[in-house]
């Protein structure tokens, strides 16, 4: 079950959290250009609701660069993490395929191609390669080194998954303008898929240029942030 877990959160994740995007920037919606406050907001709740639903029957990483982290300290196998890693992609494309059932009349009314690949996968603000890819290793090493200190403390049942939560909306609001912050490469290149895959009218290209930063990024940052992890400890 714990396989389906990470799938079904996974999932969810991608729907709530995409689905605050696409509320965001395609037209005609009841929440339209309400701001980046709104999706860093929507984001850090998705993480949280996510995790709540789908930690009981598996640990909740929900995402690949989380999976790493916790095999390099020992926390889970190699292979369980790879496992994990395929069905956190499954789910992220899923979880895509039903925003765009969500709002699929609003993909027909949209005639912006970045606006529509952004409901899907991130992108630069400004393209710049080195400074992109630092940003993403930079959300992520908060993000994972967040993880593994709350896992120090005693908390009250649930609400470390809140902190979470809560540390996603910070990552967001401090460091995601630059990127879009993936610091999940399932989150990204499962929905990079799926966009490349849809017949959507004005939807542009996949930008695959760019795809591997928010995959690559994440993985680093999650590795540096185990390396001082560990070295503190």
């Amino acid at each position: 079950m714990d396989i389906f877990g990470e799938f079904l959160g996974t999932a969810l994740l991608v729907l709530l959290g995409n689905g605050v995007v696409a509320g965001v920037v395609l037209p005609k919606t009841k929440n339209h250009a309400s701001g980046w406050i709104v999706i860093a907001t929507g984001w850090g709740i998705a993480v949280a609701v996510a995790a709540f639903i789908s930690g009981k029957i598996a640990p909740a990483h929900l995402n690949p660069a989380v999976s790493l982290a916790f095999a390099m300290k020992g926390t889970i196998a190699w292979p369980t993490a790879i496992v994990y890693s395929l069905a956190q992609m499954l789910g992220a494309m899923l979880g895509s395929v039903l925003v765009f059932l969500q709002f699929r009349p609003h993909y027909v009314a949209a005639d912006n191609p970045a606006d529509i690949l952004g409901t899907f996968a991130t992108g630069p603000a400004i393209r710049d390669n080195s400074s992109n890819l630092l940003s993403e290793i930079f959300g992520t090493f908060v993000l994972v080194l967040g993880i593994l200190a709350f896992g120090l403390y005693d908390m009250p049942a649930g609400l470390g998954t809140l902190c979470v939560g809560l540390l996603v909306i910070g990552i967001g609001l401090s460091l995601g303008g630059t990127t879009g912050y993936a610091i999940n490469p399932a989150r990204d290149l499962g929905p990079r898929l799926i966009h490349a895959i849809l017949p959507i009218k004005n939807k542009g290209d996949s930008d695959w240029s760019y795809a591997w930063i928010p995959v690559v990024g994440p993985m680093i940052g999650a590795a540096l942030a185990v390396l001082l992890f560990q070295i503190m400890s």
